[in-house]
């Protein structure tokens, strides 16, 4: 039986269907990445697995006992909390139970007995007097900061945090909607890894491509109201779909050719044999109902960024430029020169200076030393995160069009309601406030509005949160097109791979390098992030865990200086192990080849135009066999480690 099943669900808001009778089931082990159009319904899915929403109709099954546990999208309040405290409130009514216990212990004044044998009782039955043990395991599992306030820790430490309170529970299902919104790389790499070695089933969206590609096992798309299960990776997902929507697109036509045949036959009246000819009649009214229940894929976005005149060869040159606030170090002494035509992204943990640096080359800091000069008719369009351009008492139309009815692109005249269906905005929609549009709507209202303006600078701070991934590749497209020069802050991998031509990393210690390429080739020229300061502290306690005493964990931190240790011999494996070790080439080489041959068979012309099913077992024998290498592999290190010492 699945862990968890969806039998002929319903959702609709009006006579908008989001979910139109989908059933869906999946079981541990699988990661499963909820992908769709903004709008499509994949919230409101998860909120309907959570138990938040109702639906329509049909039935939701989890099965018996299995617990639910949802990471919310927002981050935990900077508040006086304790992380220790934070993670505790994961165990939900065994926290609340012990922390009524030892209230009760402490007030002296009444006798609480009764209740305090009730409290124990269920303490008992629910091994709640293990929570401080477990507590401790998982934070330091997660290498939290087990005594710092939440005030302290930066939005990267805090989703760390709320991430471990979801695990405390032991989930059987964990939720996640956007985790990595707002987060940096080196955080979103570490969610990565962490979200492996789950061993339940996940749920997921998120409009991060690399994270998506590394991360699920398995694809389903909400498209229309209907649902689409895929076995796979997103790169072999988007081939599939490509091929099932050129099969749509031919039954189409074919269908939309014969209602029009009919249409023409009906025009011309009912001739000879009126009874044979109503069967007709009636077969042109199905055809009719059935045309009008089709529901048509959305279009894409068709946005076009102009810029006017062209800037000078020059657009910013540095020179030994610095800057510091108060006694810390914000950048170190950088010589750079910014030419017309460069796309540039700058990369690295939040706070590390990347906003400082676009306010000096702007001209609006100006820097504790060094000069800095701009090049001539620069003409810049800024692109802000927190869309604080938009006013959300104000309709899309009067937010792009500045209460005009009409606009002008690239010198000709355009109705602001015509322009804003470009960017997926039909009419009605066009005269909603902004406050009730979702995240990703009105990340497309800002472009649209970015867009009425030419430039040939280009300033574009995390562009890509809560955009779908037709939405983000045209952006990507556009963006490769521009004539203009670009400089470009984003914690999306795959976006800054397909974008830009150089980064600039911000290494730590105010250390801001360029490099050639995108973020992979940063990663390929031996470029890393640097470590935050409460990881260090955490590796410098060199927490240990000693062997359980009486069912208590022992946690105790190595002294500062040890005397000169001799140096460790190799570790002698058991025979089963030396063994194993000893098989795992073979095994992992054997392996190997099966997906090479998978590999094959799958990237064949011919492969998705074959029996559906067959396609879907291929696919899945192919996930499974990459799995079980990537097993492998890690077994083969750890035998390693073992026999290493």
């Amino acid at each position: 039986m699945s862990l968890l099943s969806l039998d002929q669900v319903s959702v609709a808001f009006g006579h908008h269907p989001l979910l139109s009778n989908i059933s869906f089931s999946a079981d541990r082990g699988e990661r499963v990445a909820i992908i769709g159009r903004n709008g499509a319904g994949k919230s409101t899915f998860l909120k309907i697995v959570f138990g938040e929403q109702i639906p329509d109709d049909g039935i939701v099954r989890i099965e018996g006992g299995m617990r639910v546990a949802q990471l919310p999208q927002e981050l935990p309040a900077a508040d006086g909390k304790t992380v220790r405290q934070v993670v505790s409130e994961g165990a939900g009514e065994t926290h609340e139970l012990l922390n009524r216990y030892f209230r009760l212990l402490e007030d002296i004044s009444v006798d609480h007995s009764d209740e305090l044998s009730a409290i124990q009782t269920k303490l008992d039955e629910t091994q709640g007097w293990d929570l401080e043990q477990r507590v401790n395991n998982m934070i330091q599992r997660l290498a939290l900061p087990a005594d710092k306030l939440m005030s302290e820790l930066s939005g990267g430490w805090r989703r760390r945090v709320i991430l471990a309170q979801a695990l405390l529970s032991a989930p059987d299902i964990l939720l996640l909607d956007e985790p990595t919104n707002h987060l940096d790389v080196p955080t979103i790499e570490w969610m990565e890894s962490q979200l492996k070695q789950f061993r339940g089933l996940i749920l997921f969206i998120t409009h991060d491509r690399r994270f998506l590609e590394n991360l699920a096992n398995r694809i389903v798309e909400l498209d229309r109201g209907n649902l689409l299960s895929f076995t796979g990776r997103l790169s072999e997902f988007l081939v599939f779909k490509e091929k099932q929507l050129e099969e749509e697109e031919r039954a189409n036509a074919l269908f939309d050719k014969k209602l029009a045949e009919e249409e023409v036959w009906i025009r011309q009246g009912i001739k000879a044999r009126r009874t044979r000819n109503e069967g007709r009649v009636r077969a042109l009214k199905a055809l009719r109902e059935e045309r009008s229940e089709r529901v048509n894929r959305q279009g894409n976005a068709k946005m076009k960024l102009g810029s006017n005149e062209r800037s000078g060869k020059l657009v910013a040159e540095f020179n030994q430029v610095a800057h510091a606030f108060d006694d810390k170090t914000i950048l170190k002494p950088l010589d750079l020169v910014v030419s017309r035509g460069d796309r540039i992204g700058l990369i690295g943990p939040n706070g590390c200076g990347k906003s400082t640096f676009l306010k000096i080359l702007l001209g609006q800091l100006e820097p504790s030393s060094g000069t800095v000069r701009q090049g001539t008719k620069l003409n810049v369009a800024y692109f802000d995160q927190l869309r604080e351009q938009l006013d959300p008492e104000k309709t899309v139309a009067d937010n792009v069009g500045e209460g005009k009815d009409t606009i002008e692109i690239e010198g000709r005249s355009r109705h602001i309601i015509g322009y804003l269906q470009d960017f997926l905005f039909p009419p009605e929609r066009a005269r909603t406030p902004v406050k009730a549009l979702s995240g990703g709507e009105r990340n497309r209202v800002l472009l649209a509005k970015l867009f009425t303006k030419p430039a040939n600078l280009l300033v574009m701070d995390e562009p890509t949160n809560d955009l779908d991934v037709e939405t983000l590749e045209l952006l990507e497209e556009l963006l490769t097109e521009y004539q203009g020069t670009l400089l470009l802050v984003s914690h999306d991998r795959a976006f800054l791979d397909n974008v830009v031509t150089s980064v600039i990393a911000f290494e730590g210690q105010g250390i801001a390098k360029e490099y050639v390429g995108g973020y992979q080739d940063w990663v390929r020229q031996g470029g890393q992030f640097p470590v935050d300061k409460i990881e260090k502290a955490i590796e410098k306690e060199n927490i240990k865990e000693t062997t359980p005493v009486n069912g208590d964990t022992k946690v105790e931190s190595s002294p500062a200086k040890e005397e000169t240790a001799p140096a460790k011999k190799k570790s002698k494996l058991s025979y089963k192990l030396q063994r194993e070790f000893d098989l795992m080439p073979d095994l992992i080489a054997k392996l190997e080849s099966d997906v090479e041959l998978l590999q094959e068979t799958t990237s064949a012309a011919d492969f998705y135009a074959g029996d559906q099913t067959k396609v879907q077992d291929t696919l899945a024998k192919m996930a499974a066999k990459e799995e079980e290498l990537e097993l492998a592999m890690e077994r083969w290190l750890e035998l390693e480690e073992m026999q290493n010492g």
